[in-house]
């Protein structure tokens, strides 16, 4: 595995049940910030949850949600930050200010 992937997936191991961090939050975390599309290249090929990484974790930096393929799609991911009492702002954002995490 790509060393950036696997730092990517150092930073996302980190960040707490409750909290989020946006992409590019985690892309200056290791150290290329202006990288966070590729953070969403290494989420979108982790083994997620099964090896510790919590790519659900992980949202835009308006707090909106990762659409497509990622987790089974924005309800999915929706529902496990529900599940850890991530407050959302409106139906489809995080409120980035309650629960952002600070690295």
């Amino acid at each position: 595995m790509d060393s950036f992937f696997e730092r990517v997936y150092e930073v996302v191991r980190q960040i707490p049940a409750g909290r989020v961090a946006s992409y590019g939050q985690v892309a200056r975390l290791v150290g290329a910030p202006r990288k966070a599309r590729f953070v969403g290249f290494a989420l979108h090929a982790s083994p997620g949850m099964e090896d510790g990484v919590p790519c659900h974790r992980v949202v835009f930096k308006d707090g909106s949600l990762a659409a497509g393929f990622a987790f089974g799609g924005p309800g999915i991911q929706k529902e496990m930050l529900l599940d850890e009492c991530v407050s959302f702002r409106d139906e489809a954002h995080v409120d980035m200010q309650d629960c952002s995490w600070e690295a």
